[in-house]
C-alpha cells in the first residue's frame, strides 16, 4: 500500500455535505421562511404590507361575530294582575337565603339605608324568597308602567301585612 492510499483526504478535499439551500429545498417550511426573509430584504414595503393585510383580514373575521344572535337570559317579567297570588323571588340573587325588601312607599327602595340594626331587622321588611303574596295595587315609576307592586303577605308571622316591592321581584 502506498502512502497516497493511506492518507485520508483533507477537509477541503472532502465532498461537500448538504448546504443550507439544499436543506431549504428539502423542507417546505424552511423554503417559505427563506423566501419571506428574501422578500423582507429586497422589498420591505410589500413584506410589511402583506403582514398588515393578513392582520386586517383576521380582525375583520374576529369582529364580524356569528350569525346567531344570542339573547342573554333574564328573569321573566310577568304582567301582574291585581288580586292574583304570586311568590316573592329576588330577580338579582341566586342565593336562596336572599330576601326581598318591602317598603311603605313605592320608590323608596332605591333610597333605603339599612345601616341601622332596626332597618335590617324591622318587622316584615325583609321577606324570604318564596313567600306567598297577593298583589293589591300597582304603581308606575321612571317612565315604566307597573314598576312597583303593593303586596299583601299570605301566611307566616307577617300574614295580612302590606308593603311595596319591585314588580320584578313578584313572580
Amino acid at each position: 500500500m502506498t502512502n497516497q492510499e493511506n492518507e485520508t483526504p483533507s477537509v477541503a478535499e472532502q465532498p461537500a455535505t448538504t448546504s443550507t439551500t439544499e436543506a431549504a429545498a428539502e423542507n417546505p417550511s424552511a423554503k417559505v421562511i427563506a423566501s419571506l426573509l428574501a422578500l423582507k430584504e429586497s422589498n420591505p414595503k410589500v413584506f410589511f404590507g402583506g403582514i398588515g393585510g393578513i392582520v386586517l383580514v383576521l380582525l375583520i373575521i374576529i369582529m364580524s361575530g356569528g350569525s346567531e344572535s344570542g339573547v342573554v337570559s333574564q328573569s321573566a317579567i310577568k304582567n301582574l294582575v291585581v288580586g292574583q297570588k304570586y311568590v316573592l323571588k329576588s330577580a338579582n340573587a341566586y342565593d336562596p337565603g336572599a330576601t326581598v325588601r318591602l317598603v311603605s312607599v313605592p320608590g323608596a327602595i332605591a333610597a333605603y339605608d339599612d345601616t341601622e340594626a332596626a332597618d335590617r331587622n324591622g318587622v316584615c321588611q325583609n321577606m324570604a324568597q318564596g313567600t306567598q303574596v297577593t298583589v293589591v295595587d300597582l304603581a308606575d315609576a321612571y317612565g315604566k308602567k307597573n314598576s312597583y307592586a303593593k303586596v299583601k303577605i299570605e301566611g307566616g308571622d307577617c300574614n295580612g301585612n302590606e308593603g311595596w316591592a319591585l314588580a320584578i321581584d313578584v313572580q
